[in-house]
């Protein structure tokens, strides 16, 4: 856990006890406290497990890259960098590479349960990146992926056994988390890419 996180996660425990006490007396404060201790429980049981993910060393030898990116990547320069940084120059030496958009979905999609924006949103930032891809010679496989960024790559190695993983960030911050994550778990190699943005907007 973040450390920034564990302030509020005892704030999310007293302050409701602590205002039951006050407002209702005994009895509210004792059930606001039993609520809260059951909200704990059901919070500790959906957290994702911290086992190693994937495998290190793929059974039939060969070499596989699963490339990461939340934006689409078109610029030239972008694409050079991840090229470069996943060892797919000239081939790649026959790698097998796929690339994963996680689906960011946004809190009123969510709350509305419409995923189906944020899935079309991540195509089609999955065929500007993979054309470009093209391009520059590095053929690749497609794939949307869970909001999650951690729980896609590890959704994805269950049957594409890569044997590296390349994260391409465009806003570090909003990746940080799941980047240390991934380099902490993964059993394949990791690498990580940052893209950033100038003033205009444009990436640089």
């Amino acid at each position: 856990m973040s450390p920034w996180k564990l302030p509020l996660v005892v704030a999310a425990i007293v302050v409701p006890v602590v205002v039951g006490f006050y407002i209702g007396g005994a009895g509210v404060g004792v059930a606001v406290g039993a609520l809260v201790a059951v909200a704990l429980v059901v919070f500790a049981a959906v957290q994702r497990p911290r086992e190693p993910i994937g495998s290190a060393v793929a059974k039939d030898g060969r070499r596989r890259v699963l490339v990461v990116v939340a934006d689409a990547v078109e610029e030239p320069g972008d694409v050079a960098r991840i090229v470069e940084a996943a060892g797919l120059g000239g081939g790649g030496d026959g790698a097998e590479v796929r690339v994963l958009v996680p689906a960011r979905i946004g809190f009123l999609d969510r709350w509305a349960s419409d995923v189906e924006e944020a899935r079309q949103r991540a195509q089609e930032k999955l065929v500007a990146t993979v054309a470009a891809l093209a391009k520059a010679g590095v053929a690749a496989e497609a794939r949307v992926g869970d909001e999650d960024v951690v729980q896609a790559v590890e959704d994805q190695l269950r049957g594409f056994p890569a044997t590296e993983v390349v994260l391409v960030a465009v806003d570090a911050d909003r990746d940080e988390e799941a980047a240390v994550e991934l380099g902490a778990r993964l059993r394949a190699e990791f690498r990580r890419v940052r893209l950033s943005r100038g003033e205009d907007g444009r990436r640089s």
